[in-house]
């Protein structure tokens, strides 16, 4: 099932939506090209989406308390709107799944397990005419990685981050959107499952087999190299992460990186769902510029925060003590805009190729 930006969505996010479980129905509201017809999640009440997102994020996108609630707005396609850790299917979402399936609607799935090779959802397919999309199907054969990227002519830099979910994606989105605007030809390259669903390509790193990662990034990259000066790469995990530190690691390899941005959630004090505690963000970037430098020197350029948990007041104090730990740039890039970090990395950029 190919990727179409004209596809009348209804994402599914019972019971998660808004509750630091619906990234990838955030992330494709937000940033996706597809109309969404709704959300969803009958434990929702809000008027809309965007009066759980703010700034006016899904602005006139429902809420509906079932599918079949949802069927009289058209939609083409169900997308499942939440990443949970170990990506497993709910229980309780399968039978609403096949009832979408049989009414004709495609299946856009993110989530590790492939739906398409379960045999009750692929019936449900064949007898609904319809198609499932596992995104995180790697598509193609990937190659080990050599440090092909060093001799590229583009700036490529990374989101590096001290958890998962802390908005790496969102971050480099943000970016992009500023580089366009003052003239780079920037482009963003999504190495999960809703990066790919909001640009239609990318590579679904975690599911590539670990002797591949790096080469599939390093192709990815090699790939777009040629029609851009701004390689912007989605991250992945953490260095730091007991369970998702291995992503990161092949990441840092397959960019070969030539600058970062690190980001960071400054309501968090341990790495989410462990005992691991977050150290000082001085600490975090000088692991980040080793780890890189084994490849190609590569400093963090600038701080990203995450301060949706915060008030207005807390946010800009965050921002501060960021700045002051670091001595680098901070900001958060929704709330405050992305200018700063993108001022940072152009100013790299210039100062490397002059050297």
């Amino acid at each position: 099932m190919a990727y179409d930006p004209s596809r009348r969505l209804l994402i599914y996010a019972e019971g998660s939506f808004g509750r630091g479980r619906s990234k990838t129905a955030e992330g494709v509201i937000r940033y996706g090209r597809n109309p969404i017809v709704g959300v969803v999640d009958s434990t929702r009440s809000e008027p809309d989406v965007a009066a759980v997102l703010g700034d006016g994020v899904g602005n006139g996108v429902p809420f509906f308390d079932s599918l079949e609630a949802a069927l009289p707005s058209r939609p083409q396609a169900l997308l499942l709107g939440i990443a949970p850790p170990g990506g497993q299917l709910p229980a309780e979402w399968r039978d609403v799944i096949v009832r979408s399936l049989r009414a004709g609607l495609q299946l856009i799935n993110g989530l590790h397990m492939e739906l398409a090779r379960d045999p009750e959802m692929a019936e449900a397919a064949r007898a609904g005419g319809t198609a499932i999309w596992d995104v995180r199907e790697p598509v193609g054969e990937f190659p080990i990685g050599n440090g092909r990227v060093v001799e590229l002519p583009a700036q490529v830099v990374l989101a590096v981050g001290t958890d998962c979910a802390i908005g790496k994606m969102t971050v480099m989105l943000e970016v992009e959107k500023v580089a366009l605007a003052r003239g780079r030809k920037a482009k963003f390259l999504a190495t999960g499952q809703t990066g790919i669903m909001i640009t239609g390509f990318g590579v679904p790193l975690d599911r590539v087999i670990g002797d591949f990662m790096a080469g599939a990034i390093e192709q990815l990259i090699c790939d777009h190299a040629a029609d851009s000066d701004l390689l912007l790469v989605e991250g992945q995990g953490s260095l730091m992460h007991p369970g998702f530190s291995g992503v990161t690691l092949s990441l840092l390899h397959g960019t070969a990186p030539s600058h970062m941005v690190l980001c960071h959630d400054p309501s968090r004090s341990h790495v989410r769902d462990s005992s691991v505690r977050i150290p000082p963000l001085a600490d975090v970037v000088r692991l980040h510029e080793q780890m890189a430098g084994y490849l190609r020197p590569a400093k963090v350029v600038a701080v990203a925060l995450n301060t949706s948990a915060m008030s207005e007041s807390q946010a800009r104090a965050a921002v501060e003590a960021a700045r002051e730990n670091t001595g680098l740039p901070a900001t958060d890039a929704v709330r405050f805009g992305a200018a700063p970090l993108f001022e940072a990395i152009d100013a790299a950029w210039v100062s490397r190729r002059a050297s």
